[in-house]
This record gives structure tokens, sequence and C-alpha cells, in this order.
């Protein structure tokens, strides 16, 4: 079986269901509130273990009660929890507000996730790996994996603030990069012209999400775009990591693109329709 290692940020996310934003110095009741664990590599290696891969984790906890649920869960799921650090400090968390269109205001605590460095137990599980997959990390770390070997790459907003310039490293030795249209165009300055960018850089394939939008792929070679009807989402945390994690099922099959992509899109379907990436 294909072993598959994701690196980045595991947390508890506190996901509060909101009637609608408050603006500053308001006060607002939650409607709801969802405690459960979270975080970009957690999920991904959670849904990779769902559809079927050895899947292990890369990341750092606190030791404290966060810390060990998030062990648990991870265990319960089938990931391998034999490169998740504890250290003396608390569990990250994200603090998730979600309005009755689904769409979130985010606050994250890194915590522990700082901690997180490449020493010789990560890079002997980054190694043994047949597939390695980065998120939601600091950019020291995203440098020290690809210094490793190639991998697949979500940098999310934050990674994605930092530029070509800056991410050029790790960008060199992506396979498969995910973004949503936001972050290709922090990242490239240009929807237009990024991908061009992208693939003169030297990134293998781009995959770009767009949202209710659907999904498009991109390589040297090919392109195309897969349309999909809007699904009504509930709570679109997770939703990036679920497409990921379904895309990169299909290609560590050898499934052609729009395979891929249908993968990527039925996983994310599975997400947006509840409260929480699990």
């Amino acid at each position: 079986m294909m072993h598959v290692v994701s690196v980045g940020t595991c947390n508890m996310d506190f996901i509060f269901r909101v009637p609608e934003f408050v603006e500053p110095d308001s006060e607002m009741y939650i409607d709801d509130i969802h405690i459960i664990p979270g975080g970009s590599a957690l999920n991904f290696a959670v849904w990779l273990s769902a559809l079927g891969f050895s899947s292990g984790i890369v990341a750092v906890t606190g030791r404290d009660v966060y810390g060990e649920i998030i062990r648990s869960r991870l265990e319960s799921e089938g990931v391998s929890t034999s490169c998740l650090s504890v250290v003396e400090r608390p569990t990250g968390m994200a603090f998730i507000s979600v309005d009755g269109a689904g769409r979130r205001s985010i606050y994250s605590y890194m915590g522990a996730n700082a901690e997180l460095e490449i020493g010789t137990l990560e890079e002997r599980c980054i190694r043994a790996a047949d597939a390695v997959h980065i998120s939601g990390c600091y950019v020291e770390v995203a440098h020290t994996v690809a210094k490793i070997r190639e991998l697949s790459f979500s940098p999310g907003g934050l990674l994605a603030s930092y530029g070509l310039d800056v991410l050029e490293p790790v960008l060199r030795r992506t396979e498969v990069l995910f973004l949503n249209d936001d972050e290709l165009e922090v990242l490239t300055g240009s929807r237009k012209s990024g991908i061009s960018r992208l693939l003169d850089l030297g990134v293998d394939n781009v995959v770009v999400t767009h949202g209710p939008g659907g999904a498009s792929f991109f390589s040297a070679d090919h392109s195309l775009e897969m349309k999909v009807e809007d699904a009504g989402a509930i709570d679109t945390t997770g939703a990036g990591d679920a497409f990921a994690a379904g895309f990169m099922s299909e290609w560590l099959r050898g499934s052609e693109p729009s395979q891929c992509l249908r993968g990527g899109h039925r996983v994310a379907l599975n997400v947006i329709s509840r409260f929480g990436a699990l």
C-alpha cells in the first residue's frame, strides 16, 4: 500500500455558527458551536487514510488535553502518529465563525505548531514515504522539506502571501500545487498570468479551485476546467484540504487529470455539507 505523509499543522477547531459577522465593538449570540480536531495537515492525512492509503503525519501538538484528543482521533482514523511530536506549549487552535451563507472568518493560534522542525525523526519519515504533502507550516519548514524530496503543496493564504521569490525553492520541487483563486492572485500578483508564471518557474502541475464554480488543472502541455453545480455550502472549513486529498488519491493511482478533479470535488462535497473538516 502506498504511504503518504502530510507535513504541517494540526489544531483544535472551534467553529461558531453565527447569523452574521459582527462589527467592531459589537456583540452577537452564537447559534451553535462545534469543537473538533482540524488543521490542514491533519485534514489531508485523515482523508487520505479514508481513501485507502497508508497515511502519516509530521506535526506537533502540546502536552495537553487537546493534543491527546488529536492523537486519539488520528489513530482512530488509521493515521500513523509515529512522527507526531509533543512539546510544552499549548496545542494550536483555530477560532472559526461561519455565517448563514457558509462564509468564514478565521483566527488561528499556532501554539505548538510553531515548534515544528524537520529533525532526524521527521526527515526519516519524509524519506520513507511514497509521497509527501505540505500545508499550513512555516515557510522555513516548507523550504527544508523541499530540499529532501518533491512534493504536493497547499500553501494557503498565509504562505502564498510570501510571494514567488520566497517560495521559489519550494515551487521548483512541487509536483502538484493547490491554490484557490485568491491565493493564485496573492502568490503571483495576477489571476490571468499567474498560471504561466508558476509553470515557467518549474511547478509541474497547478490545480486552482473556484469555490462553487469548480476547479481547473494546468500543466505545460495540458489544461482543463471542471464546472460543477453550486451545492449550497453549510461550512467550507477544510474543503480545500479535502479537495487536495481527493485529487491526490486519484493522482497517485495514475488517473487522468479529469478523474483527479472529480475525485477532489467528490471529497470536498462531503465536507461542505456539514460543520467541520472531518
